[in-house]
């Protein structure tokens, strides 16, 4: 065991360090396989001990102070184009069928679509364009 380099156990403990990574999928331990793999590479160039260790901190805790805040907002933030149910809220659709507060039917996007009225005081003759304001379930609601 004495004859095996510094360098050698910090990137066995950089590799370990990737194994949770991987399973978990939470970036903080890649941050600090990172920080692991910069005091390797110190170890190489002959540092002592001190000096790889306080290395992994530096570059370990700079990472998680950069990267981390940069990647939650990232993660809040909503996609760019929208999909799905998302997609059609704000499109325009035609009435097919009487559409109030109880129900109706309407074209939407090429295809019919139960549809209720906001308002429920308010109703939609056929042949009328109206706006698709959310999607509950397989109904469109509409203004």
């Amino acid at each position: 065991m004495n004859d095996i380099d510094a360098w050698v156990w910090w990137l066995v403990g950089a590799a370990a360090l990737g194994i949770p990574l991987v399973v978990t999928a939470m970036p903080e331990f890649g941050m600090l396989a990172v920080g692991a793999v910069a005091a390797a590479i110190a170890a190489g160039l002959g540092l002592g001990a001190v000096a790889q260790v306080l290395i992994f901190i530096v570059v370990s805790v700079a990472l998680l102070a950069v990267v981390r805040p940069i990647a939650a907002r990232h993660s809040m933030q909503r996609p760019q184009l929208a999909t799905g149910v998302d997609a059609l809220k704000g499109k325009q659709a035609v009435v097919l069928e009487r559409v109030d507060g109880a129900g109706g039917r309407i074209k939407l996007a090429g295809e019919v679509w139960s549809a209720r009225a906001l308002d429920t005081d308010r109703s939609y003759e056929v042949g009328q364009e109206v706006d698709v304001v959310e999607i509950e379930g397989a109904t469109a609601i509409v203004i």
